[in-house]
């Protein structure tokens, strides 16, 4: 499986047989300063309807996911599980969903604009992760404390940080640092892609750092 930061909270996943499944694809959104996205994929996940999360140029005519439930698209099986984009229970930006899907047999953990801490049944219906892409930047969704604690929980092999300030991204969020600060297994790709493997996993938890592709 391939891993590709497109910028913001877009990612783009290649399984080995081929199938593309971009992960909410920003459009032009004011702050933004990404390349737009112009890629081709067979699935579209959108975790939900803002313009920074669900845009982008998708050629190929692919299949939409949106949305709590579970179904099984291209031959992989998606679940989405019901959050928010705040802590006010979806009354400041509304609702988010966190999807889980299994590519080339690993557990892949995307948490789109999640704004608060995880219950113990979020949590669990999510299950094992072995790749988290998870927001650190804080304001508009959960800080780099709150991630740090969540990956505490679901304890993936590899997480991915995404929605944070850089020269890209003009958010009035927190950059990058708070959320590595104090932390170990630091890995800076250099790159915006990896290729991961299910049997050559680290064995103990690293954080990947990509650089945005656009």
């Amino acid at each position: 499986m391939k891993v590709k930061w497109l910028g913001h909270a877009a990612f783009l996943v290649t399984a080995g047989d081929g199938t593309r499944v971009v992960l909410d694809p920003y459009g032009e959104f004011g702050g933004l300063k990404h390349k737009p996205i112009d890629e081709h994929a067979d699935i579209v996940v959108i975790s939900h309807e803002h313009g920074d999360h669900c845009g982008g140029k998708i050629r190929g005519n692919p299949q939409t996911i949106k949305g709590a439930g579970e179904r099984k698209v291209k031959g992989i099986e998606f679940k989405g599980i019901e959050t928010y984009h705040d802590t006010s229970g979806g009354k400041e930006r509304g609702p988010n969903t966190v999807f889980k899907f299994n590519v080339d047999g690993l557990n892949v953990c995307h948490m789109g604009d999640l704004g608060h801490m995880l219950s113990d049944s979020q949590l669990e219906a999510i299950g094992e992760v072995d790749v988290l892409m998870v927001p650190v930047g804080g304001f508009y969704t959960i800080d780099a404390a709150t991630a740090s604690k969540l990956a505490g929980s679901l304890k993936p092999r590899i997480t991915i940080p995404m929605h944070y300030s850089s020269e890209k991204c003009e958010f009035p969020i927190a950059c990058i640092d708070d959320f590595l600060e104090n932390k170990t297994g630091v890995r800076k790709a250099g790159s915006s892609e990896i290729e991961i493997f299910p049997g050559k996993l680290p064995e103990t938890s690293e954080i990947i750092v990509l650089e945005p592709a656009n």
